[in-house]
């Protein structure tokens, strides 16, 4: 079977010129990649004649739309270059309507390019995608959503097991595993673990370990372990990326040698039962993928692929199913009997032929596993669903990629393809992307048609490519949603792992409208935005862009997020002060489909008007016979509709109207003081009210 896969070249080489079929814009799905994400990469680069291990790890944020930021990238490797650290980078990227996309990472010393296809569960696979002319890097990863509420060392807290394997620079492979208990200050105590030191399998005996999340920002840590192995001291250095409070990335980074190899794998959470482990932990049917490094004939090492069944009893007996590709041949084994024992920690040991292997438990039936001869096979034990796997059962859009090389002549691909399920021949159609050391393939068809069967072992199937180079492969079911697979063909193989891909673009929901209100405020008051989509947000939510076309007097959130079966989501939108009214357009944008509104910031109106004074001419005439004029004077023009003046006079020898209009734009108007006769001199206060100020006047009413 013809494999799709990518290479990571070494961050300081340029970007090599690719041909992969890029989407521009973010293409029709970009929204499914949006948050923060951590990633780890396992690779190897040189030439056909030299190559050595490299790894990575990392992370980036996505917005949705099509561009990365915040990105940090560590590196190891073998040779000047290869080792970076915390190396920041931007990116961007798109996906297609087929849940295939295109990636690139951008730094101080040029670009990597990468292939890469969305899962369902909201993660990727990811290949590099830039070697050529024989050279350069051949790898694959994951990329995983990030929890960034998790990226504290107070986290990290519990029991955890962990797995990691790789290469040393004389490419001899090596793989470690083990558990232990973090209490959240950077202490890890009951440490075990067991390395396969390129064949031989030694207990470790942990003396010290400790890690530390130092960058609360990005979730980057480090972890270190001091122990001894065989008699011999050992100390092993990670940086960690989190991925959550359950799980984190670790790749080591010391200076690869024969005495520390370099290592890549991930830490996962212990789900420890009361009591601890035991036998019955391991009750059920698990499968296993393991990848190695084999020496076949005249000292050429060729990689080792197997995938199987362990059905495991409960009580210390087990049996496994099993196919492999060694040294460029196919091979498979049925009902091999074996027995195991699981300690109280998870450790479990396991005996089948003249063959011992070790594994952890994460959780029942759930492991870390390698085998203990020299062929240092490594890699997970997942357990299988309950259920009686048929054709019907492998259904759907599925992403695959090939995981893990174990050397430069592996073909590495992604692609996506749909499963329909028919019986008694499936058949899979899709399209794929290769990273082969003599250049990317973009966009290549691919055909297989597909058998799986719940008898005599459960999930295993058949799967016959006849697009490209054509071949066989095997295949077994973890669940309706994964399966992986191994090439019975492929000369040098590796893992093929699948799982549901996202439903393709023509079902996704889409942003129907944008909508402000108010849709004017006076600057420095807020307004309320609503997104609304054009049917319910799938599971995980869905993230729409925001932008705003002058920052300076109206702003956004960068993003908002419809809840998974909500069809809006509000926002706020801040303003500033202006000095004239400005038309501000708020933009939402969502897998290339943008809805505008338009904002008007209006300047704050000047204050209004009070009443400033009330006058009077003459201030004293004779009752009865003289009248006065008063005036009311305003503070600043009337306003729209005018300036009502309430009048007043506290003695009825002096009368005036109950009120007087100043007109809009006015500052003042007259009124007339009438008298009356009086018997004696006396005074009246004339009173005008307006805007919470009262001014007042006094005419003297003469005999």
């Amino acid at each position: 079977m013809r494999k799709l896969k990518i290479l990571l070249m070494v961050w300081l080489a340029l970007l090599l010129g690719a041909s992969v079929q890029a989407q521009t814009g973010g293409g029709a799905n970009a929204h499914e990649l949006s948050g923060n994400y951590a990633f780890s990469f396992n690779g190897i680069r040189g030439n056909a004649s030299v190559a050595s291990v490299f790894a990575a790890v990392g992370r980036f944020t996505a917005d949705g739309a099509g561009n990365l930021t915040n990105g940090e990238l560590d590196t190891n490797g073998v040779g000047v270059g290869s080792t970076l650290t915390a190396q920041s980078f931007t990116g961007t990227y798109s996906i297609g309507a087929d849940q295939r996309g295109v990636m690139t990472f951008i730094g101080p010393g040029g670009s990597l390019k990468f292939a890469f296809a969305m899962l369902a569960s909201g993660d990727a696979h990811i290949i590099e995608f830039d070697a050529t002319g024989g050279s350069g890097t051949i790898g694959s990863g994951t990329v995983e959503k990030a929890d960034a509420s998790a990226f504290s060392t107070a986290r990290i807290t519990g029991d955890y097991a962990f797995g990691a394997a790789g290469f040393d620079n004389a490419k001899n492979r090596a793989a470690i595993e083990g558990r232990f208990t973090s209490n959240g200050t950077g202490t890890l105590s009951n440490a075990a673990g067991d390395v396969n030191a390129y064949g031989t399998d030694y207990p470790m005996t942990f003396s010290a370990a400790n890690y530390a999340v130092s960058n609360t920002a990005s979730g980057r840590g480090t972890m270190h372990f001091t122990f001894t192995f065989g008699g011999a001291p050992g100390s092993l250095n990670f940086v960690v990326y989190v991925v959550n409070a359950g799980k984190f990335f670790a790749m080591e980074n010391d200076a690869v040698t024969t005495a520390t190899p370099l290592l890549n794998g991930a830490v996962v959470q212990q789900q420890t039962p009361t009591g601890g482990f035991t036998n019955s932990s391991l009750d059920g049917n698990m499968v296993i993928a393991l990848t190695g490094l084999s020496a076949c004939g005249s000292g050429t090492e060729v990689p080792k692929a197997v995938v199987g069944l362990l059905t495991a009893n409960g009580a210390g007996a087990l049996s496994l199913t099993y196919d492999e590709n060694y040294c460029r041949a196919p091979n498979s084994v049925t009902g091999a009997a074996g027995t195991y024992s699981v300690a109280a920690n998870g450790r479990a040991t396991i005996a089948i032929g003249g063959y011992r292997l070790v594994a952890y438990l994460m959780k029942a039936n759930q492991v870390f596993l390698f085998v203990s001869d020299a062929n240092v096979l490594f890699g997970p034990g997942e357990p299988q669903t309950a259920s009686s796997f048929t054709n019907g059962t492998l259904k759907g859009s599925y992403a695959g990629f090939a995981t893990n090389p174990a050397d430069f002549q592996v073909a590495v691909f992604s692609n996506v393809f749909a499963a329909d399920g028919a019986t008694p021949t499936g058949n899979m159609t899709g399209a794929e992307d290769l990273g082969a050391s003599s250049g990317p393939v973009s966009d290549e068809a691919f055909k297989a048609t597909y058998a799986v069967s719940a008898l005599p072992t459960n999930g295993r199937g058949t799967m016959t490519v006849s697009s490209g180079t054509g071949g066989n492969a095997l295949v077994y079911m973890i669940s309706p949603s994964k399966f992986v697979g191994i090439s019975l063909n492929d000369q040098n193989p590796a893992i093929l792992e699948f799982e549901l891909a996202p439903a393709s673009s023509t079902s996704a929901v889409a942003l129907s409208s944008l909508a402000l209100n108010p849709a004017s405020v006076t600057g420095g008051n807020s307004s309320s935005g609503t997104v609304t989509l054009s049917g319910p947000a799938p599971a995980g939510g869905a993230q729409i862009a925001l932008t705003s076309s002058n920052t300076t007097a109206a702003r956004t959130p960068a993003s908002v997020t419809v809840a998974a079966g909500a069809t809006s989501a509000t926002f706020a939108v801040s303003t500033s002060v202006v000095s004239a009214s400005t038309s501000v357009t708020i933009t939402g944008t969502r897998g290339g489909v943008a809805k505008t509104a338009t904002l008007t910031v209006k300047p704050v109106p000047p204050p209004a008007p009070t009443l400033s004074s009330l006058t009077l001419s003459p201030s004293s005439v004779v009752g009865g016979e003289q009248s006065s004029r008063g005036t009311v004077t305003l503070s600043a023009p009337a306003p729209a509709g005018g300036a009502v003046i309430t009048l007043s006079s506290n003695n009825g020898a002096a009368s005036v109207p109950a009120s007087i209009l100043i007109p809009a734009g006015a500052s003042s108007a007259s009124f007339t003081v009438n008298t009356s006769i009086v018997l004696i001199s006396t005074s009246a206060t004339i009173s005008g009210h307006y805007g919470g100020a009262t001014r007042t006047a006094t005419l003297a009413v003469l005999l």
